[in-house]
């Protein structure tokens, strides 16, 4: 235990100035970080919501509204397979969440065989005599609902990383909702806008057949439905569109705002070569019709098509400023949410507060630290500096292990840090104990040495093991808070095991080394 070769000394060393230099830019600011030379280490810890102030959002997914466009979906695709399949019905309708429809006549074809092949999910159930009723099975229900959760939180992270937002915060809790923090965002206003957008964009042909008179008072036939023409600053215009998707805009791979040949503000797409084919396709069948294109049920604009567009590429053009053409291209680009998220807890930490807990965690720390630090130079003077210095690297290569995996502190991940800065000298208690017991059973300094580090050793490892074993079940277990100070404890706990075994031990050997002492003050 107190043979140490020249290569590990080294290595100890080498390890403890890397991880004091790594930790050095998290006590810089970020402008004096920014300043240091290219190669100097600039990572430092990221604040959390409670240390540097932000919003917090707590946003529910509305699985009523999505099971009712499937709903929807699935009344349009039933009403276009019994048509294409020439099969007569009546009273088609979406009624307490089921497709209801009668087939006029009982003819030869299948009805149930027809209606299997729209979707292997279906619930079939003929409630009278040729009539019939159309759900979705449980199994699809469950599917669904995790892939909507699971999908709005992919986008609910795209859109909030671009807007260039640093280090949000984005979980699922429970079955249904999503929480979202974004540390030093003053006005959540904006990013409220942009999730309270479902950002679904479909194309669609215009019903031509229908009067401007007739779209304004709500009249169309089977097949088509009315929708508002957004117009900012001029009177809204009711336009007449076949419920027929054409194309959907997740076949989208680009999209950003410009201007066009007129200056006005603008967003400009690029399809995926699918849709790519399909736009070249519905151009090239639609030449001189009305093409409108819409999103979240707002017709965006309702542009003639003058000629084939091969390309695959557009633009949308409209009563755009350059901030709502940057919102449109943003929301494009992340893509449409497959549900409404609606906000059902909102809190706001102001940077002042922030500070102030900041101020208190330091005080904290530091009243701590310095208590720590007296009580083992008092009971243990020369031995208990070795354990400060431990324990002050130890401080060190934790602050520097969160910033290189760019963890998030929080207030209480500073009462982590603050308790294994406990345990850091608590095991070099253990192993100094241990000595003055074999000293007093009459071994010399250098034997009691050796026997309190290597007896200690396995006292010191269980309890580590033991309380990193209670973090991972805070970190499995816990939300919000309760993780940062699970993650704080993990890694505090393996930093004081390296420090307490072989800093602190390779201190004690030098020194013993160089003063060949024949008592142990200790």
């Amino acid at each position: 235990m107190l043979h140490f070769p020249r290569w590990k000394i080294l290595a100890i060393v080498g390890s403890c100035l890397f991880f004091i230099i790594l930790a050095i830019p998290s006590f810089l600011s970020e402008a004096t970080r920014s300043s240091l030379p290219s190669w100097a280490p600039k990572q430092a810890v990221n604040l959390g919501l409670d240390l540097q102030g932000g919003s917090h959002l707590l946003l529910e997914v509305d699985f009523d509204a999505f099971t009712r466009e499937q709903m929807n979906n699935l009344a349009d695709d039933t009403r276009a397979k019994l048509r294409e399949q020439k099969v007569g019905y009546r009273g088609l309708a979406v009624q307490d969440g089921k497709v209801v429809f009668s087939v006029r006549e009982d003819g030869t074809a299948d009805v149930k065989k027809l209606l299997s092949e729209i979707n292997p999910d279906l619930t079939i159930d003929e409630t009278a005599p040729r009539t019939y009723a159309l759900s979705f099975s449980e199994k699809w229900a469950k599917n669904s609902r995790a892939q909507v959760i699971n999908q709005s939180l992919e986008i609910v992270s795209r859109r909030v990383n671009e807007t260039g937002t640093k280090e949000p915060i984005i979980q699922r809790q429970g079955e249904d909702r999503i929480l979202l923090q974004v540390p030093g965002l003053d006005n959540p206003e904006h990013l409220k806008e942009l999730l309270g957008r479902t950002a679904k964009m479909t194309f669609h042909m215009v019903d031509e057949s229908v009067s401007p008179e007739d779209a304004a008072r709500g009249i169309a036939p089977s097949g088509s439905k009315i929708l508002e023409e957004e117009r900012t600053g001029k009177a809204t215009q009711k336009i007449a569109i076949y419920n027929r998707v054409m194309l959907s805009g997740d076949m989208l791979v680009e999209a950003h705002a410009g201007y066009g040949q007129t200056g006005e503000a603008e967003v400009n797409f690029r399809f995926n070569n699918v849709g790519a084919r399909k736009f070249a396709d519905i151009t090239s069948e639609n030449v001189g019709k009305l093409f409108a294109i819409v999103l979240d049920n707002k017709i965006i604009t309702a542009p003639v098509i003058r000629s084939p567009i091969l390309g695959g590429s557009g633009s949308i053009s409209g009563s755009f400023d350059v901030k709502s053409a940057n919102d449109l291209a943003l929301l494009l680009r992340a893509g449409a949410l497959p549900a409404p998220l609606k906000i059902i807890e909102e809190r706001s930490v102001g940077p002042s507060l922030g500070a102030d807990s900041i101020a208190a965690g330091t005080k904290a720390s530091i009243i701590g630290i310095a208590l720590v630090v007296i009580f083992m130079v008092v009971f243990y003077g020369l031995f208990g500096m070795f354990a400060n210095i431990a324990m002050i690297i130890n401080a060190f290569m934790t602050l520097a292990i969160l910033a290189l995996f760019e963890a998030t502190l929080t207030l209480p991940g500073i009462a982590g840090i603050v308790l294994t800065v406990g345990m850091a000298v608590d095991a070099n208690v253990l192993i100094y104990e241990r000595m003055r017991e074999e000293l007093r059973g009459g071994k010399s300094p250098y034997q009691a040495i050796e026997d309190g580090f290597r007896l200690a050793f396995g006292t010191i490892f269980d309890s580590h093991v033991t309380t990193l074993v209670a973090a991972l079940i805070l970190y499995a277990f816990g939300t919000g808070s309760v993780k940062g100070f699970a993650v704080t404890l993990a890694v505090g706990i393996i930093c004081s095991l390296y420090t307490a075994v072989l800093v602190t031990r390779l201190m004690v050997v030098t020194w013993l080394r160089k003063t060949k002492p024949k008592t142990l003050a200790i």
